[in-house]
């Protein structure tokens, strides 16, 4: 078999340098990380899975804009809300076609039935299909939808109502997320139907801009254009997916011109070489996520605000940048970080000031300092890269204004636990966001009542505040909410904030119109080639290594074998 695909493309490549007046197939070649879990995203959670799913294969009722976290129409053209923020009716897009395969092809439109069905499956657990696969609703469950939906309701064939048990304004977000995908329940009838409802989740039919083609565990994805995209052809013909678990082989395939895009190169040496590189450019945006420091306000001194504005002005944010992330990441001030909506550059952080700091301290009642333990992250994350390090850096910068620090650590559920049973005195930690709505930050890692709140930190002002947020659907009247609980936190300072990390995108220089996603997923829909993929295996060699027939194999796909068209 490798030998016939191997042919077809020396055929493939001689035909396209001979006609030089006909154009080439665009074919974007992806190196991802990882095998799918699968590809219907409901059953699942790893970004891997979605890149190779909902993010290509389907559409949601609504979507978060490309690159950023503003909600934006998808399959609803527009949505209403009541007054009391319990009920949603949404206006879906007509002419919204669905994949046509050989081994199924839709007789209507996209319409309310799919939606019905996409949700209520997960929903209720009497739906034909709830239990088909044997797997459950994880990221569904784990965002509160089964305890916020009541119903999802056909009013007419291109509106659905949502009924929640409580007013939420983070459902629509919530309904941008990637087990909000929205599927054909035409086909799941036709799939029970035959006795094969299990076929459904392992073949799936979406509405996106590519259609799977072919899947070869441990190699590759291989998908379609789907041509009656409803946003619009995709300017690729096909997409595939190289799947590369070995970091330096992706390296390596990005530097020989193998793949035209990577993950995100976790290694700060792997990243300088590639920018080195005149023929791969590197796109970098900030992440939804932050790390930081808590203090325990429940404790003696910490619940002195004035202890706690001091050891932010003791803290050396840029020398932790510098050592810690090593360019992987920016400065924090605000608990959300800069790419979300409603995040505010206009509060000053404290500067890095030992001798303002130190007289804030004797004027709180410590002039020769205090004891304290500081905990340090076992685990290594985007949002801190190297609690160790982090913690060594902060004691040394503590002890300068007299406060001595005794760095403790334990296996990361240890640690979990024990903070949240409030054993720590200032403990490391960070989050980051799943549906871009700052409620998912302010709420949860500072409410009252919040059980990730490791600061223990309760503010009547603060409360009121984001609670006002949780009640109103407002746009604007939320994000003039959260400003101004941004600036309450910056002042009672129960945290130090100390950085949000950054999302590096390495692709070829031929790539553009891709945009960064701060959820750090990929969306390929809106990318274009500006040379063709053979164009790129005749260009210039020179300190690279030349494309093999194998790689250029892998981008071709007979047209008999495409199961989609």
């Amino acid at each position: 078999m490798k030998q016939s695909i191997s042919l077809l493309a020396s055929a493939t490549l001689a035909v396209t340098l001979a006609a030089g007046a006909m154009a080439a197939p665009k074919t974007f070649v992806y190196c991802s990380d990882a095998n799918p879990e699968g590809f219907n995203p409901v059953f699942y959670t790893l970004p891997t899975t979605f890149d190779a799913s909902s993010r290509t294969l389907f559409n949601r009722l609504v979507e978060f804009e490309r690159g950023g976290t503003t909600i934006v129409p998808g399959l609803a053209e527009s949505w209403s809300v009541s007054a009391d923020g319990r009920t949603y009716t949404f206006k879906l897009r007509r002419g919204v076609k669905f994949h046509q395969r050989k081994d199924f092809r839709a007789s209507r439109d996209f319409n309310a039935d799919d939606i019905v069905f996409s949700i209520n499956r997960q929903l209720k657990d009497s739906h034909p299909y709830h239990n088909v696969g044997g797997k459950s609703y994880d990221y569904f469950n784990s965002m509160g939808m089964g305890n916020l939906l009541a119903s999802v309701e056909k009013l007419d064939d291109y509106s659905v109502r949502f009924q929640l048990n409580f007013a939420d304004p983070t459902f629509l977000a919530n309904m941008a997320m990637d087990f909000g995908s929205i599927m054909s329940s035409e086909y799941a009838d036709a799939m029970m139907a035959d006795g094969t409802p299990e076929q459904f989740d392992k073949t799936p039919i979406g509405t996106g801009p590519f259609i799977l083609a072919r899947y070869r565990k441990g190699s590759v994805i291989r998908y379609v254009a789907h041509h009656a995209y409803w946003e619009g052809r995709p300017a690729l013909d096909y997409l595939v997916f190289s799947i590369t678990p070995d970091a330096k082989v992706r390296n390596a395939k990005l530097h020989a011109g193998e793949c035209h895009l990577i993950p995100d190169p976790a290694d700060p040496v792997d990243l300088a070489a590639l920018r080195q590189n005149s023929r791969i450019k590197v796109l970098e945006s900030n992440r939804l996520d932050v790390g930081y420091l808590a203090f325990n306000v429940q404790k003696a001194p910490f619940d002195n605000p004035l202890v706690r504005q001091a050891l932010n002005m003791a803290t050396n944010k840029e020398a932790i940048l510098a050592a810690v992330y090593q360019a992987a990441g920016t400065l924090a001030k605000n608990p959300i970080p800069p790419a979300m909506w409603s995040y505010t550059d206009k509060l000053v952080d404290y500067d890095y000031d030992p001798k303002a700091a130190k007289a804030l301290l004797t004027e709180a009642g410590f002039p020769n300092g205090f004891a304290t333990d500081l905990w340090a992250m076992p685990v290594e994350r985007r949002y801190n890269p190297n609690g160790r390090r982090m913690a060594e850096m902060m004691q040394q910068d503590w002890a300068k204004i007299g406060v001595r620090a005794n760095i403790v650590s334990y296996r990361w559920p240890e640690y979990l636990e024990r903070s949240k049973n409030g054993e720590h005195d200032t403990a490391m930690f960070g989050w980051t966001s799943d549906n871009g709505d700052p409620d998912h930050f302010l709420y949860e890692l500072l409410g009252c009542d919040s059980s990730n709140n490791r600061a223990f930190w309760c503010n009547e002002a603060f409360q009121t505040l984001i609670e006002a947020a949780q009640v109103t659907t407002d746009f604007d009247a939320r994000s003039a909410l959260y400003k101004e609980a941004q600036a309450i936190v910056k002042a009672a300072a129960p945290w130090i904030p100390l950085a949000h990390s950054v999302v590096f995108q390495p692709m070829r220089t031929n790539v553009t119109g891709y945009q960064v996603s701060p959820f750090g997923g990929h969306d390929f829909y809106q990318v274009h080639l500006v040379e063709k993929w053979v164009d790129m295996a005749q260009s210039s060699t020179k300190g690279r290594v030349q494309p093999s027939m194998d790689t250029i194999a892998q981008a071709a796909e007979p047209p008999g074998t495409v199961l989609g068209d």
